[in-house]
């Protein structure tokens, strides 16, 4: 057995680790030290894996912002009080929206900390902004179940185009999603199906007849075996790590909506897609529920 190292255990996202930290097996003991880690991204240049070397030269592989256990010598650094002091804003600008957004529920120091940061000035051409505006719709949908506020939110960003930016519209096609549930589930049927079409803009095909039915073949494929992190959510129960168990969860949920509004697959019809998004919005609500309890206790 490696010997106990570090004198505090906590939380932290894979690209967080630093050389010394210890990872916990599933049986909770910790693994040897970490001696090094790196940063692999993917084809389009995002993040992926974070590749720990750990003392005696194994390699560990976690995905790039899942949430692990280690243990640590570096203490919890204590959380500075959030900046929540909106900016004035023009009449009609999207920052306007963001702060009648983030006035709907002053309680939440999360949202309103947030708003009142992209009232300073909202790029709507900046990858990292528009991951912040979804992170507010979403929390507004899954936390305080308010869906007028998020389909608020996330009208800043269903009529953004896809020009190509694999990053920025990552965030666009996942506010697409949703927004096409929220409103099919009002009856606004139409409305839903013309955002579940948008999410074809992405979908480029070579000109080539060869290339391009090779592409729509492994497109397909996608669309009949999504990824849905069966595996590691299993392991973040196992784990009773509610924090990545979340986490991943959010990521199956994007992927089905994702599926309902372009209208399912070969694999996965829309009663299944429903009956799916509807146990995993429980479970997900369920889960913000505990972990916002949990950090209103640390603050």
């Amino acid at each position: 057995m490696a010997p106990v190292v570090g004198g505090y255990l906590r939380h932290l996202k894979s690209q967080d680790v630093q050389p010394g930290d210890s990872f916990l097996t599933r049986r909770g003991e910790p693994a040897p030290p970490v001696a090094s880690t790196r940063v692999m991204r993917d084809d389009f240049g995002t993040p992926a894996l974070v590749i720990a070397t750990l003392e005696g030269g194994r390699e560990v592989r976690i995905a790039h912002g899942s949430v692990i256990r280690v243990r640590t010598d570096r203490p919890e650094e204590r959380r500075a009080v959030p900046d929540t002091t909106f900016s004035p804003v023009d009449a009609g600008s999207p920052e306007e929206r963001i702060v009648a957004v983030g006035k709907r529920h002053l309680e939440d120091t999360e949202l309103t900390a947030t708003a009142a940061r992209l009232s300073h000035g909202l790029n709507l051409r900046s990858g990292s902004q528009l991951e912040d505006v979804f992170g507010m719709a979403e929390r507004l949908y899954l936390l305080h179940e308010d869906t007028e506020g998020t389909l608020a939110t996330l009208g800043l960003l269903t009529n953004l185009p896809w020009d190509g930016a694999v990053g920025r519209w990552k965030s666009i096609q996942a506010a697409l999603s949703l927004a096409s549930m929220i409103l099919r589930e009002e009856g606004e049927h139409i409305a839903a199906a013309n955002l579940g079409r948008r999410l074809l803009e992405a979908d480029e095909v070579p000109s080539e007849p060869g290339r391009a039915s090779r592409v729509l073949e492994v497109r397909q494929r996608q669309l009949n075996e999504p990824p849905l992190y069966d595996r590691e959510i299993s392991r973040a129960l196992q784990a009773r790590d509610a924090e990545a168990e979340y986490q991943w969860r959010r990521a199956r949920f994007d992927q089905l909506l994702y599926l309902r509004a372009r209208g399912g697959s070969e694999t996965l019809t829309d009663a299944d897609l429903d009956s799916r998004i509807a146990r995993e919005l429980g479970t997900l609500r369920t889960l913000a529920d505990e972990l916002e309890a949990k950090a209103a206790t640390r603050r």
